[in-house]
């Protein structure tokens, strides 16, 4: 079995809603496009991913994944996953982390699909459902989160997250009113998005600490290791950094052994695909800890991050990024929450995703090749 080819085919997403997840992100809405990768072989089986975000057009990524990872993976099998994920980290300082993903998930896409199995199965599946928590974007106000928080208590859903405007005052405000209407038993988490200093992270960080939240998300730099293990050293509230920490998997290793986490964080879109996302599982296992894993940034990368997390057992929860508008495209039936707050296990071979081709060719902007 060989690859014959890889294109990727750019498709416009429109009516996106204004939206910020904090000053990393600014706001954003409006238009932005995806990009559906397509990996051919000459078995007449086909592997696929997205490419792209409502933040970040398919564009800036599509064409180093055509100019330098299609030359690698043409007239190579398919299955031989590893081998091809390590040729293109090799080039990971001339393409993106986001194109390596995506090849690698249309790989184990093909793989899923020559043996019958969902990719869930293909890993070695440990369960069928997992409970979901909320995510929400920045809101005008803390009423405005405490209103969205209960409201998804009401409708059945595990847990919420937010996504502070990252003014430390401000903050803590709103981690107090959301505490307030959903009462001390629920579970809530803070992810301050890598905005402040360290006095100003152990500040926050002992309110939501004494407020019985769950975990305290990046709230310093990505690469602040020194400040993350003072942190750590000065609150009993649970750290999750990682998410960004440069270096891809291997970066992981200092966090580990200067102990300056309690989770490890990644997506198969941010490291790199399902294959070091997988490893990043069993790296976490080896320590006794959870990887939780973040939001893949578009639809079928959230069906790929599900199928890793129904192989794994140290994972907690699977994340759902608000507003939808801004999360959710290109999928004719995207994953679903149901009625006790859990998503549950994609049954069909490969991703098993009902991928929207009838969409895409209405919005179709252009094709690489």
């Amino acid at each position: 079995m060989k690859i014959t080819d890889l294109t990727v085919t750019l498709f416009a997403w429109d009516d996106i809603p204004a939206t910020s997840y904090g000053r990393h992100t600014g706001k954003f809405g409006g238009k932005s496009q995806l990009g559906l990768v397509t990996v051919s072989t000459d078995e007449r089986v086909e592997g696929h991913a997205f490419l792209g975000s409502a933040m970040r057009s398919a564009q800036f990524d599509a064409e180093s994944l055509v100019h330098y990872l299609k030359p690698l993976v043409v007239g190579q099998d398919p299955l031989d996953r590893e081998r091809l994920w390590q040729q293109m980290w090799a080039r990971n300082r001339a393409t993106t982390i986001r194109a390596i993903g995506a090849v690698d998930i249309a790989l184990w896409d093909i793989g899923g699909k020559m043996a019958g199995l969902p990719i869930a199965k293909l890993l070695g599946a440990y369960r069928d459902r997992l409970p979901a928590y909320a995510s929400s974007a920045v809101l005008p106000s803390p009423a405005a989160y405490a209103e969205e928080a209960a409201r998804f208590k009401a409708d059945g859903w595990r847990a919420y997250k937010i996504h502070p405007p990252t003014d430390p005052a401000a903050d803590i405000e709103i981690c107090r009113a959301v505490r307030k209407a959903v009462g001390d038993d629920y579970t809530v988490m803070l992810d301050s998005t890598w905005a402040y200093q360290y006095p100003e992270a152990l500040r926050v960080g002992r309110v939501a600490q004494d407020l019985g939240f769950h975990w305290y998300e990046d709230p310093l730099a990505d690469d602040d290791l020194y400040s993350y293990v003072k942190l750590k050293q000065q609150l009993t509230i649970p750290i999750l950094a990682t998410e960004y920490s440069p270096g891809g998997f291997t970066a992981y290793a200092p966090w580990l052994t200067e102990r300056a986490t309690d989770y490890l964080r990644g997506d198969v879109a941010v490291k790199g695909g399902i294959t070091p996302l997988v490893k990043t599982a069993h790296l976490a296992e080896a320590f006794h800890m959870n990887v939780e894993v973040h939001h893949g940034g578009n639809s079928l990368n959230n069906v790929a991050n599900l199928h890793v997390i129904m192989a794994i057992r140290n994972c907690e929860f699977f994340e759902v990024l608000l507003p939808a508008g801004a999360q959710k495209y290109g999928l004719a039936q995207d994953i679903d929450v149901d009625a006790q707050g859990l998503v549950h296990a994609i049954n069909a071979p490969g991703l098993g995703a009902n991928i929207d081709m009838d969409l895409i060719a209405r919005k179709k902007t252009a094709v690489l090749r």
